[in-house]
């Protein structure tokens, strides 16, 4: 009994149990049933279900799905449990008893070594992890080396026991290297991690899991190897490090300052100095240089400061004897000085070690080398070793720059030096070199013509100048050809710019005939420029060979064109006027005819001008009067309008005012461009109204108005009024106001029929308009009330008439059938009685009405057409068939003296 009651009774089935418990007896191997068992019981006790479960195992110890059900609920049930806790013992065991049925399962494995882990149990953990191993297939081991790996990577692991675990891993996966020598270095095992990398790095076959190029893996080696150098041995870091100089250029400055700073550490200082040098000695790039620059100099610094603390450290209190020894000069380290100067000698190379790199960067470039040379200035042997191999250097074909000027320094500076033999020599060797181009052969012999000159040696310069435009024979053409490849000493005769030097020389320093003989073998070579010809001419000019001269400007004329042969012409033309003026007048016609013909529209202006003066001055002004006049059908449209007012000032000059009639009437009729013609019409009218030709201004203005927009150019029609109210009556007023809204209609392109009250009020604003102008002109306030009073019916009969009255545009100056040419060219007006018959209906106020053929009845005007007429009658009346032109404030005096 007392056994019994050692079991709890909550241990026991229950009544709600039978059931289960009934099929489970029929049926005790069953799965499926103890299944049901334990779901119909998951709110039991764990202790009961563990009893379940217990007993469903021994029934079936097989059984994966309870097995790990049963695991599981075990380890969530310490999982709140310290690790020390009796449960984790009985967990441990159930795991043990589950892997002798269980041991293929490698999620059983997993959680328990998980559960090991946890418990940090490492021995334990370790020697099942070994098991799990030998009983998984190895196709399941990646899951068991996760946990393995994490296991011996643990703090408080021994280094031994982990360095064995993952070399037994790199046997079963060599691809997770990369994982071992991170270990490695974690673990300050700087040899094996070196020989590691090492190793990956030999490796062709290789490729990182993580990655990583071989770039990357190379840096690291020399990292490792250059910041434990005491650490590593048995590995070539002199030859590693070397490789990967010569293989990985991107990063040359980095590898050469690792392999320095390797024998810094190993305390090989001479050593490192040595691949600080070579490395400033081999890079090719600004980047690299500074990077082993700033080292190179960080190094010195270091090393000089150290030996300054050294030596501050030392004592004063030591023996006699060893302050003998000390002080002997054998014994002497005190080298504070030596290394002060070594550093400033560095910091001193800069510009002439960083010069090297460009020149190492492209030998061919000019400009470094001339640099190189501004470096040693003050050192002349520096200077003439540093030319010396640069002419040897420098190919001419690959050059960037102009080569010929290191031969040119070079040779300056012998002759800076007073050492002109040495200078001939050099100018000589740089004739004889094959240039890229003639230029810059042509400025070594210039320039060492120049020497010659500069040293007063005269008849050299002429000589050298003879030597170099002579032309080489026909054996070394044909030898030249033969070889395929032509030197440019072949072309160097047809050079512009040497002849040009040889030709000034010969003027300066030679008579005539030998300047005349270049000038004409420039002429037959077909080198010559517009200049040339221009400087030849002078010089025969200054010697008062006027003819010769005036042949040579006939050979530039034909040998050029525009615009390139503008200048001779001019030239020509104004030497040959000043010198036969009217002599040769013939002569001179046919050359300005001759240069007009073969000058293009833009540049045949200033040619006339000159022609048109010479007509003036020695010729007929008739015929100026025609070279103008061919001048503006000949030069383009933008210049038109200068041209005519050019002619017309010259026209009124010489014939007088009425003249310039013709000439106006041309220049509107030319097809000038809408505003020249309308400046051009508004001074043709000044001008009538200043002959006083009243009509014949008035007429001008209607055609121009034609052109200028009221609403763009309130200029003209500012003067048209102003012109109006000056010499105008109340009709032309009326007239140009017209005109002035016909005009603004036809511009706007857009016709509009206005109310009639609108049109009343646009007649009202019409006459406000006039008298606003007739106050400003000056007319008293009781005149202006006059004519209020005196137009105020006709408006006002306007307003009460039915028929609306339409506004018309009046017909051209020349065109109007009621105008008639007087025999002195005035105009007449006379009178048309031709009625015109308009229809009730017609009231728009822009009608289109074909103004150039008829004029404008006065039956269109009605009762004001027939006010205007009495007071016409009115004034002739009064002043005996006095003018009726007469301004308006003239008109309203006579009729208030009336």
């Amino acid at each position: 009994m007392a056994a019994v009651g050692a079991i709890s009774e909550d241990l026991y089935p229950s009544q709600d149990d039978l059931l289960y418990e009934e099929e489970i007896l029929r049926n005790p191997f069953s799965l499926k049933l103890w299944w049901r068992y334990l779901v119909a019981r998951a709110d039991a006790p764990f202790k009961k279900r563990s009893v379940i479960y217990e007993r469903a195992l021994k029934a079936l110890p097989g059984s994966y799905k309870l097995w790990h059900a049963y695991l599981r609920e075990r380890l969530d049930q310490v999982r709140p449990l310290p690790i020390s806790h009796p449960l984790y013992d009985s967990l441990n065991n159930t795991f043990e008893r589950a892997l002798v049925t269980m041991h293929k399962m490698p999620r059983i494995w997993t959680m328990y070594l998980t559960s090991l882990s946890e418990q940090r149990l490492l021995t334990r953990a370790r020697r099942a992890h070994d098991r799990a191993l030998c009983a998984l297939p190895v196709t399941q081991h990646d899951r068991i080396w996760s946990s393995y790996l994490a296991l011996v990577s643990r703090p408080g692991v021994p280094v031994e026991t982990s360095l064995r675990v993952y070399r037994r891993y790199l046997l079963f996966d060599p691809s997770h290297i990369e994982d071992f020598i991170d270990f490695l270095l974690s673990s300050k095992l700087w040899q094996e991690a070196a020989d590691r990398l090492a190793s990956v790095l030999n490796d062709d076959s290789f490729h990182s899991i993580k990655g990583k190029t071989k770039h990357q893996l190379w840096l690291e080696l020399c990292d490792l190897l250059t910041h434990h150098a005491t650490d590593i041995s048995g590995i070539n870091v002199d030859g590693i490090i070397r490789g990967g100089i010569r293989k990985y250029t991107n990063e040359i400055g980095r590898l050469w300052t690792s392999l320095a700073d390797y024998y810094v550490r190993r305390g090989l200082f001479e050593k490192a100095r040595d691949i600080f040098e070579e490395g400033l000695a081999t890079v090719v790039s600004a980047r690299d240089f500074g990077v082993i620059f700033d080292s190179y100099t960080q190094f010195e610094e270091s090393a000089l400061r150290a030996k300054m603390e050294t030596m501050s450290l030392k004592g004063d209190d030591d023996k006699v004897s060893d302050k003998l020894v000390r002080d002997y000069w054998l014994n002497d380290d005190d080298d504070i000085d030596m290394r002060l100067a070594r550093l400033d000698h560095l910091l001193a190379r800069y510009p002439e070690l960083k010069n090297s790199v460009h020149l190492r960067q492209n030998p061919h470039n000019v400009e470094n080398w001339r640099k190189r040379v501004q470096i040693y200035t003050g050192n002349p042997i520096k200077q003439i070793m540093t030319y010396t191999e640069a002419v040897r250097t420098v190919d001419p074909m690959k050059a960037v720059g102009k080569p010929h000027t290191l031969w040119v320094d070079f040779a300056k500076l012998y002759e800076n030096h007073n050492d002109l033999a040495n200078a001939r020599v050099i100018f000589d060797k740089a004739t004889q070199v094959n240039y890229k181009k003639v230029d810059n052969l042509a400025s070594v012999w210039c320039e060492w013509a120049e020497m010659e000159l500069r040293h007063k040696n005269l008849k050299g310069a002429l000589q050298l100048m003879r030597r170099a435009t002579a032309e080489p024979s026909v054996e070394v053409k044909r030898r030249v050809a033969a070889d395929g490849n032509e030197p440019v000493q072949m072309k160097l005769h047809k050079s512009l710019r040497l002849w040009s030097f040889y030709v000034d020389l010969e003027e300066s320093l030679g008579t005539l005939e030998s300047a005349r003989v270049v000038y004409e073998r420039i002429l037959d070579l077909r080198i010559a420029t517009p200049q040339i010809i221009l400087n030849y001419a002078e010089l025969l000019e200054e010697k008062k060979y006027f003819e010769d001269a005036f042949k040579v400007y006939e050979r530039g004329v034909k040998i050029f064109k525009y615009p390139h042969v503008k200048d001779i012409w001019t030239t020509y033309l104004k030497k040959f006027v000043e010198r036969y003026k009217a002599t040769k007048l013939e002569r001179a016609r046919e050359l300005f005819e001759h240069a007009i013909e073969k000058t293009p529209a833009e540049d045949v202006k200033p040619l006339y001008l000159q022609y048109a003066k010479l007509e003036e001055q020695h010729g007929l002004a008739k015929r100026a009067m025609q070279v103008y006049d061919q001048a503006v059908k000949a030069v383009p449209a933008k210049e038109k309008l200068e041209m005519y007012e050019i002619y017309i000032a010259r026209a009124s000059e010489i014939f007088g005012v009425p003249k310039t009639r013709e000439i106006y009437e041309q220049a509107i009729e030319s097809g000038l461009p809408d505003d020249d013609a309308k400046a051009m019409a508004m001074k043709y009218a000044e001008l009538e109204r200043s002959l006083g030709e009243i009509d014949r201004a008035r007429a001008i203005y209607v055609f121009a108005s034609q052109l200028a927009d009221p609403r763009s150019d309130p200029i003209f029609w500012k003067k048209w009024k102003d012109f109006e109210v000056q010499h105008g009556n109340e009709d032309t007023f009326r007239e140009m106001l017209r005109m002035s809204r016909s005009v603004s209609a036809s511009y706007s392109q857009t016709h509009f029929i206005l109310p009639e009250n609108l049109m009343q009020k646009d007649q009202k604003l019409n006459l406000e308009t006039a008298v606003d102008t007739l106050k400003r002109a000056g007319v008293p306030e009781d005149e202006m009330a006059a004519l209020e009073r005196q137009l105020a019916p006709s408006s006002t009969a306007n307003a009460n008439d039915g028929a609306r009255k339409v506004n018309f545009v009046s017909a051209g100056a020349d065109s109007q059938p009621g105008v008639i040419r007087t025999p002195d060219g005035g105009r007449k007006v006379t009178a048309n009685n031709e009625d015109i018959e308009l229809p009730e209906e017609s009231d728009s106020d822009d009608e289109k009405v074909e103004i150039a053929q008829k004029a404008v009845p006065a039956a269109v005007f009605g009762e004001l057409a027939h006010q205007v007429q009495k007071d016409k009658d009115a004034d002739a009346a009064a002043e005996n068939g006095g003018n009726s032109n007469l301004g308006a404030l003239e008109r309203i005096k006579r009729q208030r003296r009336q």
